[in-house]
C-alpha cells in the first residue's frame, strides 16, 4: 500500500510552469468528442423552425404533410409541446430567459423566435422538414428601433445597482476648469464559437441524461430541472470538451427542444444549432449609447464625473449590459454618478458576452479621459496616476490589491511611451498616419462555492472530480497543476475529471470566477485528503476519497475591492486615401494574481487583445428596421479580426499577491478586451487628430471625419 510519503517524493512545484494542455493530443487527433459527436444508439435528429415575422402570432401551422415526408417522427409546437414551469429564480437570482420557455404559447416576440422543433431519423431529413413546414402569422407593428431619445427607457438593475449617486453633479461641473461631456456608441456584438451550440437528451431508467456544450453542468441541471419540475437529482449534464462560450452558452431553447422531443419520443434526441440560428437563439451584446461627463481642476483631478449607459433588451426579458458600472471601480470624484438604463424592443435577448458591461464601458470611460488629458494639456497616463482612488468609488470598500500604477510604468517602459510626441496628426511613414493610444482595464475577481472531491488510489495517483467546465480556456490543464501542488506530487499522478453534474455543484465557467472558485475547492479537498493520508498507515484497495464544499468559507472571506488591472498600449497606422486603419503592434501588462499556467494565460490574454481589435475596427451586427432582423446573419456579414488584421501582440503580468485571499487566484478570461477598443480608438486620434467616438471605426467613417474636418 502506498503512503502519502512514497506518493509525493518526487513533487516540484507545478504552478507557475508552462504546461501544454493535458487533453491536446486527443483534441488535434478527434479523440476528444464535442457534444454533437458523441454517438447514441436509435439517435433521432431535431430541427428547428424559426419565425420569419418580428411581433405577432402564430395562426396555424400546416403539420400534417409534414409529418407524411419521409424519417418524420414529430412536430413539436404550441399546440402539443410539454408545459414548462418558468415561475422560479434562477443562478444568480436571475429570472428564466423566455426564449427558453419555447413552444408554450402562440405569441411571437421577435423575428427568429422558435416555433416548432421537427424531428426526424436523420439530420438531412428533419432539415428538409422544417424547411417545408408552413406557418402562418397575424403580424403585428414591431419596434427594434434603438436610440438615445427612445421614450420607454428607464434605470434597470442587472446584475449591479442601476444608479448609483453622490455629491452634487452639476455643481461639480459647473465650477470645473476643464469639461468632457461626449456620446460614445457601441453596436451590437455577438460571440459566436467555433463549435455551435448542441445538445442531446435522453431518458435512462427515469432519469434525464443531456449532453450539452454549456459553461456549467449544475447551472444547466437547475434550469432544466426547474423548467420541466423536475428532481434536480433526477438529471445529469454532461459537458466533457466545449469549444468556446464567451457567455453564450448556458440554458438555451435547443436545450429545452431536446428534452422536449426525447420525452415525447423516448429515445435520444439531438438539437444543433445552425450559424444563422445563433444570430437570433444564443445571444448577444446589446448595442450602448453612453454620455459620459468629466469635469476636472487644470492639474486634471476630477471633481465630477457622471457616466451614463443605455442598452436595449427583449421586450419579454430583461438583460442589462450594465456599460456604467466599470467608472465606479476606477475613478473618484466629489460628484459620482453612475447609472444603466434599458429599452425594451421587439428583439432577441441580449446576454452576457465577453466582459459584459466592462467591455463597452471602458471604450466610452478611456476614451473619455483621453479627451480630458488632451484638454489638461497631460499626458495620458499621468491623468490616470493623478485620479487613482485609495478606496473604492462607489464602494467605499478597500481594495484588495491595486497593482494599476505597476502595469502603467511597466506597460510605458517596455511600449516606448516616454518618446511619443502628444501633438496629434505629427508623425508618418510615407502616405500613413502613425499614432499611439493606451488605456487602463480593471474586471472583478470574484469566487461563489463550489465543491470537489479527491481520490488517493493504491500507487500514488490521484482523481479529482469537479463539474468545472473547460470552455478553451486551458481549465482542465490550469486544474491539475493546481491539484498537483495541493497533493504534493507531478501533475503526471493527476487525472482531472470535469464536466459531469454528478461531481456535485461547482461554479460556472463565467465571470472570470471560473478558476479561482475551482481551485479553491480543489485545494481544501486536497489538503483534507493529505491529512488523512499522513495520519493514515496506507490506501485501501478502493482507496481514499474527501470531498470539499468551500460555502462557509467564501461566506467568510472580508468584504473588499477585488479586481485584476491591466494597461493597454496600441501602435495604429491610417491611410488617409482609404480610411483603412491597422494596428501594427499592441501591449497589454497586467495585474491578475497568481498565474497558474503562463502558456495558456499568455493566450487568454491576447485572445482577449485580439477581440478588442476586432471590436474597435471591424464587429457590427446590423438591424434591418423594416423585417426586424441581421443584416447578413452569418460570418461571411458578420467581420471579426482574422489573422491579416492582427500584429505583433504582447501580453504579460506583473507580481500581483493579495496576502489575505487564501487561494491567490483572480481570472484572466475577461481582462484581456476591456480596455483594448479604447486604446485603438486613443491611438487613431492621436494619428489623425479626429476623436472616433462610435465603434466600429470603419473606413467609411474615416473618410467622412477627413471631410468633415479637413484641418486634422
Amino acid at each position: 500500500m502506498t503512503t502519502l510519503s512514497t506518493a509525493t517524493t518526487l513533487h516540484t512545484a507545478a504552478v507557475g510552469t508552462a504546461h501544454t494542455r493535458v487533453e491536446g493530443r486527443d483534441k488535434v487527433t478527434g479523440a476528444a468528442r464535442y457534444a454533437g459527436e458523441v454517438p447514441f444508439a436509435d439517435l433521432a435528429h431535431g430541427w428547428l423552425v424559426l419565425s420569419t415575422v418580428a411581433r405577432g402570432r402564430i395562426r396555424d401551422l400546416d403539420t400534417e404533410s409534414v409529418l407524411a415526408m419521409p424519417g418524420v417522427l414529430a412536430v413539436l409546437e404550441h399546440r402539443n409541446a410539454p408545459r414548462l414551469t418558468t415561475d422560479y429564480t434562477g443562478l444568480l437570482g436571475m429570472r428564466p430567459d423566455p426564449t427558453c420557455a419555447v413552444f408554450q404559447h402562440d405569441r411571437v416576440p421577435h423575428l427568429g423566435w422558435p416555433v416548432a422543433l421537427v424531428v426526424a431519423e436523420t439530420s438531412e431529413q428533419a432539415r428538409e422538414a422544417a424547411e417545408t413546414l408552413v406557418v402562418r402569422y397575424e403580424q403585428e407593428p414591431h419596434d427594434v428601433g434603438f436610440g438615445a431619445g427612445h421614450p420607454d427607457a428607464y434605470a434597470a438593475d442587472g446584475h449591479i445597482p442601476a444608479v448609483t449617486e453622490k455629491g452634487d453633479l452639476d455643481a461639480g461641473l459647473a465650477a470645473a476648469a476643464v469639461v468632457v461631456d461626449a456620446e460614445y456608441t457601441t453596436p451590437e456584438e455577438h460571440h459566436h464559437p467555433m463549435e455551435p451550440h448542441a445538445a442531446t437528451a435522453r431518458w435512462d431508467g427515469g432519469r434525464l441524461e443531456v449532453t450539452d456544450s454549456n459553461q456549467g453542468a449544475t447551472w444547466v441541471v437547475g434550469e432544466l430541472a426547474n423548467l420541466f419540475s423536475l428532481d434536480p437529482a433526477a438529471v445529469r449534464v454532461r459537458s466533457e470538451h466545449v469549444g468556446g462560450g464567451f457567455g453564450s452558452k448556458g440554458v438555451r431553447a435547443h436545450q429545452v427542444a431536446a428534452v422536449m422531443a426525447a420525452t415525447v419520443l423516448q429515445r435520444p434526441v439531438r438539437v444543433v444549432l445552425t450559424r444563422r440560428q445563433m444570430f437570433s437563439l444564443a445571444g448577444y451584446r446589446s448595442p450602448t449609447i453612453q454620455h459620459v461627463r468629466l469635469g476636472a481642476d487644470t492639474d486634471g483631478h476630477l471633481r465630477a464625473l457622471a457616466h451614463h449607459s443605455l442598452s436595449q433588451t427583449a421586450t419579454g426579458y430583461e438583460f442589462v449590459e450594465s456599460s456604467a458600472g466599470v467608472a465606479r471601480v476606477m475613478y473618484d470624484a466629489d460628484a459620482h454618478h453612475t447609472a444603466n438604463r434599458v429599452v425594451r424592443l421587439d428583439i432577441p435577448s441580449p446576454t452576457f458576452m465577453r466582459a459584459p458591461g466592462e467591455a463597452p464601458g471602458s471604450f466610452a470611460l478611456e476614451a473619455a479621459l483621453d479627451e480630458l488629458a488632451e484638454k489638461c494639456g497631460i499626458d495620458p497616463i499621468e491623468l490616470r496616476l493623478r485620479n487613482e482612488p485609495d478606496r473604492g468609488p462607489v464602494s467605499g470598500l478597500p481594495f484588495a490589491g491595486r497593482n494599476l500604477a505597476a502595469c502603467f510604468r511597466e506597460g510605458a517602459r517596455r511600449f516606448g511611451w516616454a518618446e511619443r510626441d502628444p501633438r496629434p496628426g505629427l508623425r508618418r511613414e510615407g502616405r500613413l498616419l502613425l499614432g499611439t493610444g493606451m488605456a487602463a482595464a480593471s474586471f472583478p475577481a470574484g469566487a461563489m462555492p463550489s465543491t470537489a472531491s479527491a481520490t488517493a488510489h493504491p500507487g500514488g495517483t490521484f482523481t479529482v472530480r469537479i463539474s468545472a467546465a473547460d470552455i478553451g480556456t486551458g481549465a482542465r490543464t490550469a486544474l491539475t497543476l493546481i491539484a498537483a501542488d495541493a497533493l504534493r506530487t507531478s501533475p503526471e499522478r493527476v487525472h482531472v475529471r470535469i464536466g459531469d453534474s454528478d461531481f456535485g455543484p461547482a461554479m460556472i465557467a463565467g465571470g472570470s470566477m471560473g478558476t479561482r472558485s475551482w481551485a479553491w475547492a480543489i485545494r481544501v479537498a486536497a489538503a483534507e485528503l493529505c491529512e488523512r493520508l499522513a495520519l493514515g498507515t496506507g490506501i485501501p484497495p478502493e482507496g481514499i476519497t474527501v470531498r470539499s464544499d468551500t460555502t462557509e468559507a467564501i461566506g467568510a472571506l472580508a468584504a473588499a475591492e477585488r479586481h485584476s488591472y491591466g494597461a493597454q498600449f496600441a501602435e495604429v497606422s491610417v491611410d488617409p486615401g482609404t480610411g483603412e486603419v491597422r494596428v501594427r503592434r499592441m501591449l497589454g501588462v497586467f495585474a491578475a494574481g497568481r498565474i497558474i499556467n503562463p502558456l495558456t494565460a499568455r493566450n487568454q490574454l491576447r485572445g482577449g487583445m485580439i477581440w478588442g481589435i476586432s471590436m474597435a475596427l471591424h464587429e457590427e451586427a446590423v438591424r434591418d428596421r423594416v423585417s426586424g432582423g441581421h443584416v447578413g446573419a452569418d460570418l461571411a456579414g458578420y467581420h471579426v479580426a482574422t489573422h491579416a488584421d492582427v500584429p505583433r501582440i504582447e501580453a504579460d503580468w506583473i507580481e500581483d499577491t493579495d496576502p489575505d485571499d487564501p487561494v491567490g487566484i483572480k481570472g484572466i478570461g475577461e481582462i484581456g478586451i476591456v480596455g483594448a477598443a479604447a486604446a485603438v480608438a486613443n491611438a487613431v486620434w492621436h494619428a489623425t487628430g479626429v476623436r472616433h467616438r462610435s465603434l466600429p471605426i470603419r473606413p467609411d467613417r474615416i473618410l467622412a471625419a477627413a471631410a468633415e474636418a479637413p484641418d486634422a
